[in-house]
C-alpha cells in the first residue's frame, strides 16, 4: 500500500487465514477496497508441489489485479482506488 501512495501500482499477497486483518490494515492505511491475490492457508508446511500451485495461483491473481489496476483511469477512480 505504500507503493500505491506514491503512484506506483501495487497488490499484496496474502493467505485466506488473513483476509479480514489486511482489509482493516488497507481501511486504516486510506485504501479501503485494496486489492489482494489471496492464496489457502498455510504454506509453511507444504512440499514444494503444493507451494508451486499456491505461488502460480497468486501470480495469475497479482496479474489479473495489476492489469486491471494499470487499466483505470490517472484520476485513480475505481473501487479502493482514489
Amino acid at each position: 500500500m505504500s507503493a500505491e501512495n506514491v503512484g506506483i501500482t501495487a497488490t499484496a499477497i496474502i493467505t485466506d487465514r488473513f483476509v479480514q486483518t489486511a482489509q482493516v490494515m488497507a481501511q486504516v492505511s486510506g485504501r479501503p477496497g485494496f486489492p489482494f491475490a489471496i492464496i489457502p492457508h498455510p504454506i509453511s508446511n507444504n512440499d514444494d508441489t503444493v507451494l508451486r500451485a499456491k505461488a502460480e495461483a497468486a501470480v495469475q491473481q497479482c496479474a489479473a489485479i495489476l492489469l486491471q489496476t494499470a487499466a483505470l483511469p490517472l484520476d485513480g477512480g475505481g473501487p479502493g482506488r482514489g
